[in-house]
């Protein structure tokens, strides 16, 4: 398959999505919430010292031939990939993200969304930020409180970004700021091989998986703790204790395929260099 193909098909068994193909704002959300459930947000090959590899083709061959899943550079350029072969115009933008931090902390650039421009206005669509990622489009327009499958989200002035907050339980909680600025892919690899190199990087010492779950549950796997989260913001927590749990975890929680090889070199990485205690603010 060329390079710059895209199996529509294969995507759409891979998502079990059956739905209309035209490029309109119904196609788009029908298309985030089957995406989002399907395909998890996880960096292990991060963890097993690989670099991700953003061109489409190996996008398709990872995580729709493979059934694997990928972080926010590979999940967000396949879906990228999927929308403009459906005809969809769409612009790619980075955020700031500020997920346990103040909203105004001067943070860097290194999380890739999507700007999709329909009739009704531009919508931002993130399938791939992890365990907070919207699970529908969200119009673009600040003080809007907009509902998803999952949480209530809205956008909020801060200087010329937007802040992306989701309602949990009875609290507004900050996401991430979005720097308004079409960017180019080469934006996306330098942050991609930042954050599959930097040694402080948290992908590269943390077992890090995430999927939205029924009746609007977030579920987030770092290193041993397994988390679900409910909307009214309680969360129920379990650790795991060996190889097969793990295995099971990631087989029949998350969908994700991978060879004991893989699972062993995983385990040792964290065993080495997993963070102890409370995970990273942004996968907490």
């Amino acid at each position: 398959m060329p390079d710059d193909l895209f199996d529509q098909d294969a995507w759409f068994g891979r998502i079990g999505y059956a739905g209309s193909r035209a490029p309109t704002l119904a196609t788009l959300r029908g298309l985030v919430e089957a995406h989002s459930a399907a395909i998890s947000y996880e960096s292990i090959d991060v963890l097993l010292d690989r670099v991700p590899k953003l061109d489409l083709h190996s996008l398709q061959r990872k995580m729709i031939g493979s059934r694997r899943g990928g972080y926010c550079f590979e999940q967000n350029m396949l879906f990228r990939g999927g929308l403009r072969s459906l005809g969809f115009d769409v612009a790619s933008l980075q955020v700031r993200v500020v997920r346990g931090f103040a909203i105004d902390a001067p943070r860097p650039m290194l999380h890739m969304v999507l700007q999709v421009n329909l009739p009704e206005g531009p919508y931002l669509v993130d399938v791939g930020f992890g365990n907070l990622a919207p699970t529908a489009p969200l119009q673009l327009s600040p003080d809007l409180e907009q509902d998803t499958p999952h949480e209530v989200m809205r956008f909020i002035r801060m200087g010329d970004e937007l802040t992306l907050q989701s309602r949990l339980g009875d609290r507004w909680e900050h996401i991430y700021r979005v720097v308004l600025l079409p960017r180019v892919d080469a934006e996306y690899y330098i942050g991609n091989w930042f954050t599959a190199s930097h040694p402080d990087s948290p992908h590269r010492s943390n077992l890090i998986a995430a999927r939205p779950g029924a009746n609007r549950t977030r579920i987030t796997l770092f290193n041993a703790r397994l988390n679900v989260r409910h909307a009214t913001g309680e969360v129920e927590r379990r650790m795991l204790a060996d190889k097969d749990e793990y295995r099971d975890v990631l087989t029949e929680t998350f969908g994700l395929a991978l060879s004991d090889e893989e699972l062993a070199a995983a385990l040792d990485a964290v065993a080495r260099n997993g963070t102890q205690g409370a995970p990273h603010p942004s996968f907490a």
